[in-house]
């Protein structure tokens, strides 16, 4: 199998470190997912919810561990957008590739919104355009001044989530038997959470995306990506026991902000604010994270001609993907998109919707990764990934699931269309 071929606008600066791939990674999953998604998964699975959380996190472990070792074999930007194309076949990259970059731009004007709306509910577009522009403006100036300030903001939303930790195991509040797993809601609720929970998690890939931006990758990802999902689980870990004991299932299921409500019920409001304030720099990294992701892999398929040319043109000075950047205009009209669908289905639907993208991205990761030795050992992982993933996608809430394959419908029917267009 060969290695990806060579780049038709130039290739970009391996920069990145160790310690900055998992801060990248770090970025991306402790983000405002973890503000969010506790409320539908214990909606979903009751007391079941920490059951949901760890099938999430085994699937992820997967996930990631076929991701790092694909991404070791082929670092170029892209992530399983290549490994499909070079191990399973135009198609399912290219599939791989559209399911990212349609879901992920969506999500990109998902967490400006969130931004605006924490910051300034009253002028929420207006402060989601500006966070749009800024940060792409950072992303322009290189990949090293996203990692620089992708740092800064996972040390304050991790203050913010050792906060609410303390806050709530130290209160009164606090009861153990709201940690009763036995209590749970059967196991379609503890898949489906699983599936909602896996929405946070997903974030560990970005550090193969920018696999051509990485130092020694073949030591780097292999090692970054272990353990940014480990610190990651174990944070989502202690959030999760902490709030379920001061709220219990029926309580965080309920709640719209659950990790504030949660400060509020162990009698520290004058927390409520900060946590307000970590949500919204939360937001704000996983927007970072997000444009990071979504303008690599454009670039990817542009070098590849499944999207226009132009844009796998990188920057003669910055050495960055400069024209693959979503456009503030593109993340405004997604931005409406997401608001009209806000009117119409709930977070569990919006947060299952994401999911359902990430899933068969991941799916067509764990194909890949199956093909890479014929030895049975090394192939257990992809194996129990691959059916980890098509599990979850199916077990999330039954409009997440028809949207989200509708989605990859109309990417496979451009896909024909192009290639028939192509043979006439």
């Amino acid at each position: 199998m060969t290695q990806p071929g060579p780049s038709v606008g130039g290739e970009l600066r391996r920069t990145l470190g160790v310690g900055d791939a998992v801060v990248v990674g770090l970025g991306s999953m402790i983000g405002a997912g973890i503000f969010a998604a506790l409320g539908p998964a214990a909606r979903a699975a009751g007391y079941g919810l920490l059951l949901g959380l760890a099938l999430a996190a085994v699937i992820a472990c997967c996930n990631a561990l076929s991701s790092a070792r694909l991404a070791a074999r082929y670092p170029a930007s892209g992530g399983t957008y290549v490994y499909g194309r070079e191990r399973l076949g135009a198609f399912w990259g290219y599939l791989a590739g559209w399911s990212f970059v349609v879901g992920k731009t969506a999500s990109c004007a998902a967490m400006a919104l969130t931004v605006g709306t924490y910051v300034w509910p009253g002028q929420a577009h207006a402060v989601a355009v500006a966070a749009a522009v800024a940060l792409t403006a950072v992303n322009y100036g290189g990949v090293q001044k996203s990692a620089w300030l992708t740092r800064v903001i996972v040390a304050v939303v991790l203050a913010v989530l050792a906060c609410v930790v303390v806050a709530c195991l130290g209160s009164e509040a606090a009861d153990a038997g709201r940690l009763d797993v036995g209590a749970s809601d059967g196991a379609g609720g503890v898949l489906q959470a699983a599936g909602l929970l896996f929405f946070a998690f997903a974030g560990y890939a970005r550090i193969a995306t920018l696999g051509e931006e990485v130092r020694d990758p073949a030591r780097t990802i292999p090692r970054a990506i272990p353990l940014a999902l480990g610190i990651a689980l174990a944070v989502y870990a202690c959030v999760a026991v902490a709030v379920l004991a001061v709220l219990g299932a029926d309580r965080l299921g309920e709640a719209g902000a659950p990790l504030a409500d949660a400060v509020r019920a162990a009698g520290v409001p004058g927390l409520a604010p900060v946590v307000r304030a970590g949500a919204a720099v939360a937001a704000l990294g996983s927007l970072l994270a997000l444009i990071l992701g979504v303008s690599r892999t454009t670039l990817a398929m542009a070098r590849d001609r499944h999207l226009p040319g132009v844009l796998a043109a990188v920057h003669p000075r910055f050495q960055v993907p400069h024209r693959a950047e979503p456009a503030v205009g593109a993340v405004v009209a997604v931005g409406a998109v997401v608001a009209m669908l806000a009117a119409t289905v709930d977070v569990r639907g919006a947060i299952g919707f994401s999911s359902f993208g990430v899933l068969a991205y991941y799916a067509v990761a764990n194909a890949s990764a199956w093909t890479l030795t014929s030895a049975w050992h090394t192939r257990v992982v992809p194996a129990v990934g691959l059916a980890g993933c098509a599990t979850l996608a199916f077990a999330l809430p039954g409009l997440s699931v028809a949207i989200g394959a509708g989605v990859l419908a109309v990417g496979a029917g451009a896909y024909a269309v192009r290639r028939r267009s192509r043979c006439a």
